[in-house]
């Protein structure tokens, strides 16, 4: 019996307006499922805790200018070691921000950055690409989901979602201890506390084969990359897809 399609790409929130390499992943998908059929998944990895995933590069309308934007944070623990669903947007930041916009963006994007509601920088990335029209049609699912990681198998290369002076913090589990990398060879290990698969999300080496565990996708579309540190013989199923080019590849997704 044959299998429908299932085209499958991931990424990071990558900036408030998505990253023009994401973009390129969101085209490939349209023109393939416009070949074979099925159904596009994007699997939003918003359990990632890095903050420079979101930075986002706009240019001057005028002089072509780059400016390179990213969101305030609640605090530093936070800014450092949370999950992006869990960095929480200070209330000033959504209009500090779009006062600075208009120069470098067309107005319905200002508009519609304005529009969005959402406290946290994940939930505020996916809402601002739905503005955009870049989800329509395509099924999220998302890594931070309690649901899609406990439905997930299990991996031995993990990190834990656990609460730290207040916060959640996204710490690496080594050795069966939790530990928070402070930069170099400094690390914070945590008390050791108790946990589930909900609160499990895949290291870079293991995210592939936990992602399929739950998603089956049939064709998977990654940059060069992504293609280098993929380990294929996880999913041996899946057939690999290279996006297509873009210039500016790291820079901000503006076009009207």
């Amino acid at each position: 019996m044959s299998t429908s399609p299932v085209i499958c790409f991931g990424q990071q929130p990558c900036g408030f307006f998505p990253r023009r390499f994401l973009f390129a992943k969101f085209q490939t998908a349209r023109r393939l499922q416009a070949e074979i059929g099925g159904e596009i998944v994007f699997f939003y990895h918003d359990s990632d805790h890095d903050c420079r995933e979101t930075q986002t590069t706009v240019r001057h309308r005028k002089t072509d200018a780059p400016l390179t934007l990213n969101f305030a944070f609640a605090n530093k623990l936070q800014r450092k070691f949370s999950p992006l669903y869990a960095k929480r947007i200070p209330a000033g930041w959504p209009d500090n921000t779009a006062r600075q916009l208009p120069a470098f963006v067309d107005a319905k994007w200002v508009d519609a950055f304005k529009k969005v509601a959402a406290d946290n920088v994940a939930d505020f990335c996916l809402e601002m690409y739905r503005a955009m029209g870049l989800l329509e049609g395509i099924r999220v699912a998302r890594s931070g989901d309690p649901d899609f990681r406990r439905t997930a198998c299990a991996i031995s290369d993990f990190f834990v979602d656990v609460s730290y002076e207040g916060e959640i913090v996204r710490a690496r589990h080594v050795d069966g201890t939790l530990q928070l990398h402070e930069g170099g060879n400094s690390f914070i290990t945590l008390p050791p506390v108790p946990f589930d698969s909900a609160q499990i999300s895949p290291s870079r080496d293991s995210r592939l084969r936990w992602m399929q565990s739950v998603l089956h996708c049939t064709h998977y579309i990654s940059g060069a990359g992504e293609q280098a540190y993929l380990n294929k013989a996880d999913a041996p199923e899946i057939e690999f897809v290279m996006r297509e080019t873009i210039d500016r590849s790291d820079e901000a997704y503006t076009d009207v």
